[in-house]
């Protein structure tokens, strides 16, 4: 596959209008590797009262949306205000293979560290070696895991816990 250019990927904030575009990707990009969830339905929202535009970046790349990344902070404490947790990462099947989700890691990292974030953390299941390697090709280590936390597809999949210091 083609590496694009960077000027042909824009990356910017989320905004209500990207919706429906946002909800097409997350369910075309659902897969038992990445998400504990059953596939959201055809209708399903993106954004509700926990999940609002301005904790979303979005890809677009040639005009159409390839991918997101949602970083928040993990809790409401003001202790741990220093943190930003990833709770989102997806790449349309077409554009993989071309840098975007490591530019949406860069710019959630840096979109964290403007906001006054430390650190950057993350989940991921065990069994999804593909966005371990990324996450660990973008500075990311392996802080703990939680063995046989989740029953996905008949299996039991650990809970692996990541991390990224934001500062030099």
């Amino acid at each position: 596959m083609a590496r694009m250019h960077a000027e042909d990927l824009i990356i910017r904030p989320a905004q209500a209008a990207d919706e429906k575009e946002l909800s097409e990707l997350n369910r075309a990009a659902w897969s038992w590797l990445s998400d504990v969830s059953p596939q959201p339905a055809e209708d399903d929202s993106v954004f509700d009262e926990r999940h609002t535009p301005d904790q979303f970046l979005i890809a677009r790349l040639d005009g159409r949306l390839v991918g997101y990344i949602r970083v928040v902070p993990p809790t409401p404490l003001a202790s741990n205000g220093h943190v930003r947790q990833i709770q989102g990462l997806a790449v349309g099947a077409e554009a993989r293979g071309r840098g975007i989700g490591r530019a949406l890691i860069e710019a959630g990292c840096a979109a964290a560290r403007a906001d006054g974030a430390r650190r950057i953390t993350l989940r991921v299941l065990g069994h999804n070696a593909p966005a371990r390697r990324l996450y660990e090709s973008c500075g990311f280590v392996v802080e703990g895991s939680l063995a046989e936390e989740f029953l996905i597809d008949g299996a039991y999949v650990d809970d692996i816990w990541m991390a990224r210091p934001l500062t030099a």
